[in-house]
C-alpha cells in the first residue's frame, strides 16, 4: 500500500488541529476585547482591529439629587432672599432719592384716612362728590392752620415773659445746687456755665451753617405740605378710580385677592389715624390742664406739641412729656417739674394700658418689639417724618400679608385656560 495517502491524511489533521486552536484563540480575543474598552491607538502594522461590541452605558444620577436635602433647601431659599434683598435695597434708594415726594404722598394718605369719613358722611345726606371734598378739606386746612396760628401767637406774646422766667429758674436751680446734699461748690457752676460759653463760641461758624441748613429744611417742609394738600384733595376726590386705575397694573391671577386686601388695609388705616388722633388729644388736653394749674407758662403751645408728638409711638410721648418738664423746671423749679412729670407719668399709663386698647381695638394690633424696630428704622431712614410713618406702614403690612395668606388658602385652585388663568368657581374677595 502506498505511504503518500497517510503523509497527506497526517498533514491533513494537523493542519485542521491548528485551525481549531486560531478559532479558539480567536474567540478569546474577542471576548477580552468585549469585557474592556476600546484602545485609541491604532493596531501595529496598520491593521484594523477586528470589530467589537459597544460598551454598555455607565447611568450617573441626577447632580442635583447628589446634592444634600438640607444643601438644598439652603440654597433655595439663599437664592430668595438674596432678590429680596436686592429689590428691596433698589426701592431705599430710589424712595431716598424721592424721599420729600414719598413723604408728602404718604402724609397725604392719612390725612385723607382722617377726613375721608366726613365725605362720605356728607355725600350720604346728598351732597356732591365735588362740595363734599372742598368742605372737608377747606374745614381741615382751617383748623390746622388756626392752630398753628394760634400756637406761634402764645409763644411770641409769652416769649419775654418766658426769657425771664427762664433766668429766674436759672438763678433758683444754681441756688438748689448749691444747697443741695450733692456738695456742689459755686466755683463748679461757673466752671460749667464758661466752657457752654467758650462751646458756643467755637463752633460759630457750624451753628451758623446750621441755621442756614434750617432755612433750607423750611423751604422743603413748605414743598411737602403743598404737595400733601395738593395729594389730600385729589385722593379725596377721586380716590376710588385711583385704586381702580392701580389695579390693572397688578397681573390678573392675583387681581381678586389685591383688589381684597387694598380695603381691608385702607380700614386699618383709617381706625389707626383715627385712634391716634383721639388718643393723642386726650394726652394733649389732659397734660395741659395739668402744666395750666401748675402755672407753667406757655400750656397751650406744649400742649400742641405734645398732640403732634403723641403720633410718633413711644419715643414721642417720652420726647414731648420731657420738654414739659424741662419747661417747669427752668421757669418754676425742681418742685413744679417733680409735679408736671408725674402729671405725664400718669396721663401716659392711663393712655398706654387703657385708651389704646380700648379705642384701636384689634383693628392695628402690632406687638411692642415690631413698634420700636419700626420707629427706629423710620427715624434713621427718614427722619421725623419716617418715624410717624412707620408704625401705620407695619401694620396696613400685617393687614395685608394676613388677609392675602387667608386668600390663599380659601381661593380655589387655578386653572390655566387659552384665554389666561382663570379660577374655578371664581368669586371676589370676601
Amino acid at each position: 500500500m502506498s505511504r503518500v495517502p497517510g503523509w497527506i491524511g497526517r498533514l491533513g489533521a494537523g493542519l485542521t488541529r491548528m485551525g481549531d486552536r486560531l478559532d479558539e484563540r480567536r474567540a478569546e480575543v474577542q471576548r477580552e476585547s468585549a469585557d474592556s474598552p476600546p484602545a485609541s491607538a491604532p493596531s501595529p502594522a496598520g491593521k484594523v482591529p477586528p470589530p467589537t461590541e459597544p460598551a454598555p452605558a455607565v447611568v450617573r444620577p441626577d447632580p442635583a439629587l447628589a446634592v444634600p436635602w438640607g444643601v438644598r433647601v439652603a440654597a433655595e431659599a439663599g437664592w430668595r432672599l438674596l432678590v429680596l434683598a436686592g429689590t428691596v435695597w433698589v426701592l431705599m434708594r430710589v424712595i431716598s432719592a424721592v424721599q420729600l415726594v414719598v413723604l408728602a404722598f404718604v402724609a397725604a394718605l392719612l390725612m385723607t384716612a382722617l377726613l375721608q369719613p366726613t365725605v362720605a358722611r356728607l355725600r350720604r345726606v346728598g351732597v356732591p362728590q365735588g362740595l363734599a371734598t372742598a368742605l372737608t378739606a377747606i374745614l381741615g386746612f382751617v383748623v390746622m392752620g388756626l392752630i398753628g396760628w394760634f400756637v406761634t401767637w402764645q409763644v411770641m406774646e409769652n416769649i419775654d415773659n418766658l426769657s425771664d422766667q427762664v433766668q429766674d429758674g436759672i438763678d433758683e436751680l444754681r441756688d438748689w445746687l448749691l444747697n443741695s446734699p450733692f456738695h456742689v461748690t459755686d466755683k463748679q457752676i461757673n466752671d460749667i456755665a464758661e466752657n457752654l460759653r467758650d462751646a458756643v463760641g467755637a463752633n460759630t461758624d457750624e451753628i451758623t451753617s446750621a441755621g442756614l441748613e434750617g432755612v433750607t429744611v423750611i423751604v422743603e417742609a413748605l414743598t411737602g405740605i403743598l404737595l400733601a394738600a395738593f395729594s389730600t384733595l385729589f385722593l379725596l376726590y377721586d380716590g376710588k378710580r385711583i385704586w381702580e386705575w392701580s389695579l390693572r397694573l397688578v397681573p390678573a391671577a392675583a387681581r381678586p385677592g389685591v383688589a381684597g386686601a387694598g380695603p381691608a388695609a385702607w380700614r386699618t388705616l383709617t381706625a389707626y389715624v383715627r385712634g391716634t388722633v383721639i388718643v393723642a388729644l386726650i394726652d394733649a388736653v389732659f397734660i395741659g390742664i395739668g402744666i395750666y394749674f401748675l402755672d407753667v407758662p406757655m400750656a397751650v403751645p406744649l400742649a400742641v406739641f405734645i398732640f403732634l408728638f403723641s403720633f410718633i409711638p413711644l419715643v414721642g410721648a417720652v420726647a414731648s412729656g420731657a420738654l414739659a418738664v424741662v419747661v417747669a423746671l427752668v421757669t418754676q423749679g425742681v418742685f413744679t417739674a417733680v409735679m408736671v412729670l408725674v402729671v405725664v407719668l400718669a396721663v401716659q399709663q392711663i393712655e398706654g394700658h387703657i385708651l389704646q386698647p380700648f379705642i384701636l381695638g384689634r383693628a392695628v394690633q402690632v406687638h411692642p418689639l415690631a413698634v420700636v424696630l419700626a420707629v427706629a428704622t423710620g427715624g434713621l431712614v427718614a427722619g421725623i417724618g419716617g418715624a410717624v410713618v412707620a408704625v401705620p406702614l407695619v401694620a396696613v403690612t400685617n393687614t395685608v400679608v394676613g388677609y392675602l395668606k387667608r386668600y390663599a388658602q380659601e381661593s380655589p385652585p387655578v386653572v390655566p385656560d387659552a384665554e389666561g388663568p382663570v379660577h374655578e368657581g371664581e368669586r371676589g374677595p370676601e
